[in-house]
C-alpha cells in the first residue's frame, strides 16, 4: 500500500483519514515514514489499539473469583477457617497446580523458574517491549487467613480475564507472577522469590546451605516440589533491571484505615522496609531460691530490659512511621524455678525513612551493650539479619492508579504500606506501585482475615484498568 499526501491537507483531516485507515496501517506495523513523522511531531501514537477500551466495559466475575479464593483455601494443613500453606509442602504444590491451571484457562503462557516463581503471560501486540507485571504470593503462615497475597494472584488472573472480555488488546505484554515464599515461615527468609528475582547473589549463595527446623535443606525441599532439579546455582532466577516497564501489586491493606474511613482504594506511595536483629545474652543461671538477688546475672532480665528499650527508642523517634517489635523472646532453661542463663530476642524495626530506622538500630545496639554491663551478663550476639531499604512507588504508576480509581468512581486514599511485600524487591527491577483494598478490622495473618466480594471486585477493576493504561505506554 502506498500513501501519498498533499502538503495542503490539514492536520485534522489527515488525522481523520488515518483513523479510517487503522486496519491497513496496523498490518504495516507502523512502518510508514509519514506516520512516524506525525508521531514524533505530536508525541502521541497516531494508531490507537485495534480495540478501543473504556473503563465502563470492565466486567469482573466476582462470584467466580470468590469461589476460587474459597477453593484455594482448601489446600491447607490446618482446618478451615484457618489456612496453613508452607513452602514446598504437598499443599503448596497442589495450590501451585491450581494457579497454573487457572492461568492456562485464561489463555496465558506459563513458565516457572528454578525456585518456583510462576509466570503467566499475555502477549501484547508489541511483545518486544518490556512487559507490565502484577502478582503476589499464595503461601500462608500457620493458622492464617485466605486473602493475604491470594487476592493479588487470583485477582490478577481475573483482571486479565476482565480485560479480555472487554475486547482490550495490550500493547506491552501483561505478566502475572506468583512469588515463591513471601512469608519467612520455613526457611526464615521473607520474600525469598522476589529477593532472588532482584538479583540477590548473597541469598542465592546462602540457600545452598540453608536448612529448615527439620534439618531439610532448601535445595532438597525445592527438588521435592519439582524445582532446582539439576542445579545448585540459583542465579538463573535473577532478572535484569528493566525486565519490566512497571509492576503493580493488589493486596488487602492488613490494617484498619480504609475500612474505618470508608475508602474503597488505597494507593500506596511507599513501603516501609524492615530490619531484623538477633540478640543473645548469657548469664550464670542458678536456683531460683538459693541465689540471692544481689548475686544474680539474670539473662532473662537483660532481655526484658532490652525489649523495653526498643519501645523507648522507637517512641523517642517522634515519627508515627517508626515501629519496633520484639516478636521472639526465649529463655533457657525455661523452668519456673531456674534463673535464666541464656536469653534470645528477635527484633523487627521498620520505617519508610531508612536513615531514621538505622539510627534506631544503633541505639538498640548501644542499649544492649549497656544492659549487659550493668547486669553483668555477656552480650554473646547482636546480629543484623537483614536491613532492606524502603521503596517509593513510581509517580507515573501512582497517577495511573489514581486515574483508574477516579474513572471507576471509587474513593481513594494515598497511604504508606507498613507491612512489606514482594513489591519492595520488585522496585529494584522496575518502577513499582501497590493497590490496597479494605479488610475487616485490619485483621491479617489470622483466620478472621476477610475482604468483601465487592471490595475485591473494586480492587480487581482498578488493577485491570491500571494495567491497561500502563500497557499502552
Amino acid at each position: 500500500m502506498c500513501l501519498r499526501f498533499s502538503y495542503s491537507l490539514s492536520l485534522p483531516l489527515l488525522f481523520l483519514f488515518f483513523l479510517g485507515s487503522i486496519p491497513s496501517i496496523l498490518t504495516q506495523q507502523n512502518e510508514d515514514p509519514t506516520i512516524k513523522t506525525m508521531q514524533d511531531f505530536s508525541g502521541y501514537p497516531v494508531v490507537e489499539p485495534p480495540h478501543p477500551f473504556v473503563s465502563n466495559s470492565l466486567s469482573v466475575d466476582a462470584q467466580t473469583l470468590q469461589k476460587q479464593i474459597d477453593e484455594l483455601s482448601t489446600f491447607s494443613d490446618t482446618p478451615a477457617p484457618s489456612v496453613t500453606r508452607i513452602l514446598y509442602t504437598e499443599k503448596d504444590v497442589l495450590a501451585r497446580r491450581f494457579i497454573k491451571y487457572l492461568m492456562g484457562l485464561a489463555g496465558l503462557s506459563v513458565r516457572e523458574d528454578a525456585v518456583g516463581n510462576i509466570f503467566g503471560r499475555w502477549d501484547g501486540y508489541e511483545p518486544e517491549l518490556a512487559a507490565v507485571a502484577t502478582g503476589s504470593h499464595i503461601d500462608a503462615i500457620p493458622y492464617s487467613g485466605k486473602y493475604d497475597g491470594v487476592v493479588g494472584v487470583l485477582g490478577a488472573i481475573e483482571a486479565i480475564n476482565a480485560l479480555k472480555r472487554s475486547g482490550f488488546k495490550p500493547r506491552r505484554s501483561l505478566e502475572i507472577i506468583l512469588f515463591t515464599s513471601e512469608e519467612p515461615t520455613r526457611f526464615g527468609i521473607g520474600c525469598l522469590g522476589s529477593r532472588l528475582l532482584a538479583g540477590g547473589e548473597a541469598l542465592a549463595k546462602a540457600l545452598k546451605t540453608t536448612v529448615d527446623s527439620q534439618n531439610i535443606s532448601f535445595l532438597d525441599a525445592a527438588r521435592s516440589a519439582g524445582y532446582a532439579k539439576d542445579q545448585d546455582d540459583l542465579s538463573s532466577v535473577f532478572l535484569k533491571k528493566g525486565s519490566y516497564s512497571a509492576f503493580v501489586e493488589l493486596h488487602i491493606e492488613q490494617g484498619p484505615i480504609l475500612e474505618e474511613e470508608g475508602v474503597s482504594i488505597g494507593i500506596v506511595t511507599a513501603i516501609a522496609a524492615p530490619a531484623s536483629i538477633k540478640v543473645d545474652f548469657e548469664g550464670n543461671g542458678g536456683h531460683a531460691g538459693a541465689v540471692l538477688m544481689p548475686s544474680r546475672n539474670d539473662a532473662g532480665l537483660a532481655a526484658a530490659e532490652l525489649a523495653l528499650s526498643v519501645e523507648k527508642h522507637v517512641l523517642e523517634s517522634g515519627s508515627i512511621d517508626t515501629v519496633g517489635t520484639v516478636g521472639i523472646l526465649e529463655l533457657h532453661p525455661g523452668a519456673i524455678n531456674s534463673i535464666p542463663s541464656k536469653s534470645h530476642l528477635e527484633i523487627d524495626t521498620r520505617d519508610i525513612d531508612e536513615k531514621r530506622r538505622n539510627v534506631i538500630i544503633e541505639k538498640i545496639h548501644q542499649s544492649a551493650i549497656a544492659i549487659a554491663t550493668k547486669r553483668k551478663v555477656n552480650l554473646s550476639e547482636f546480629r543484623i539479619i537483614n536491613q532492606d531499604p524502603p521503596a517509593l512507588s513510581e509517580k507515573s504508576i501512582i497517577e495511573a492508579m489514581e486515574a483508574a480509581s477516579k474513572e471507576l468512581n471509587l474513593t481513594q486514599k494515598f497511604m504508606i504500606s507498613r507491612a512489606y511485600h514482594d513489591s519492595l524487591f520488585m522496585a529494584r527491577i522496575s518502577p513499582m506501585g501497590m493497590i490496597f483494598i479494605p479488610c475487616y478490622k485490619g485483621y491479617s495473618h489470622k483466620p478472621e482475615e476477610y475482604a468483601s466480594t465487592q471490595d475485591i471486585a473494586n480492587g480487581v477493576k482498578v488493577l485491570a484498568l491500571t494495567l491497561a493504561k500502563l500497557s499502552l505506554r
